[in-house]
């Protein structure tokens, strides 16, 4: 597998050669560093482990060298965190028993750039070997730029493919803008209750970011749990942890204005909270 950087990895846990490993893809995630795939993609993730048929594939964009870091991490440069985010992200597939892990190893100025192509060239020649039928990636509505920009990025190589060759499902899910406020009948959400020692571990194993400042591994458990009990006040719980997702799949078709898609999520929040105060407001 040749990618554009030419410091690009292709990291096969089992072994397989890397083009079969990516073929046997079911799910994939696309995100924009590392450490994200675990916290937005774990309906995937849980989906295929330890299942002989059904193969999670992650993709990350960006080297990592921004990230923020405190404690032992504190005097890092760039580029010894790099290295570090690059094995932790090698060590999260290994525990999660991915399929195959990329990491395209773009600066994250590169993916922003939407004139750039390179990104994309590369996200199109995995989507036409891996040909999966689910891709989740940062949702839309996200206040991070560069997930969006991976999102972004994502979309457009689908679209390049045949419509045949495109994904049955796109997901937008939840990094660093939840999903909560979504209109429940816009709101996709997974139920993850399952193993949530494994959930917890391929969060922490990111030490880097853990431990460097940032709980992730506390928010992003405690996220879960909070999305489960508060998905809906008629009926007692029915999982331990959600997570939710944008539906972003019928933004592969070219023809649609994905700025229009989104912004329709938000319009539809704003009727609904004013018919609801108008509903019970007293009358002036």
């Amino acid at each position: 597998m040749k990618f554009n950087m030419e410091s690009a990895e292709f990291f096969v846990p089992d072994g397989l050669p890397a083009r079969e490993a990516l073929a046997r893809t079911t799910h994939l995630a696309i995100g924009a560093h590392q450490d994200d795939l675990e916290i937005m993609a774990i309906d995937g993730i849980l989906a295929c482990f330890q299942q002989p048929n059904r193969w999670f594939t992650g993709v990350v964009l960006t080297d990592g060298s921004r990230s923020p870091r405190d404690a032992l991490y504190a005097g890092y440069t760039d580029a010894e965190m790099q290295l570090v985010r690059k094995q932790e992200q090698r060590k999260a597939a290994l525990l999660g028993k991915y399929g195959a892990q990329v990491q395209l190893d773009y600066p994250s100025s590169a993916i922003k750039d939407a004139l750039n192509e390179q990104p994309v060239e590369d996200l199109v020649r995995i989507l036409q070997i891996a040909r999966p039928e689910i891709i989740y990636t940062h949702n839309l509505a996200d206040k991070h730029n560069p997930h969006v920009a991976t999102a972004l990025r994502l979309i457009k190589a689908a679209r390049r493919l045949p419509a045949e060759a495109r994904p049955r499902k796109l997901y937008g899910c939840e990094v660093w803008r939840a999903l909560d406020w979504l209109l429940e009948e816009d709101k996709v959400a997974f139920d993850c209750s399952a193993h949530e020692g494994l959930q917890m571990a391929l969060v922490g194993v990111h030490a880097s970011q853990v431990a460097g400042g940032k709980r992730y591994d506390l928010a992003t458990l405690g996220r879960r749990h909070a999305n489960a009990t508060y998905y809906t006040s008629r009926t007692t719980d029915t999982a331990t942890g959600m997570v939710y997702a944008m539906d972003l799949t019928p933004l592969l078709d070219p023809a649609r204005d994905i700025q229009a898609y989104v912004t329709e999520f938000i319009a539809r929040l704003s009727a609904d909270v004013s018919a609801r105060i108008a509903k019970f407001a007293p009358p002036r």
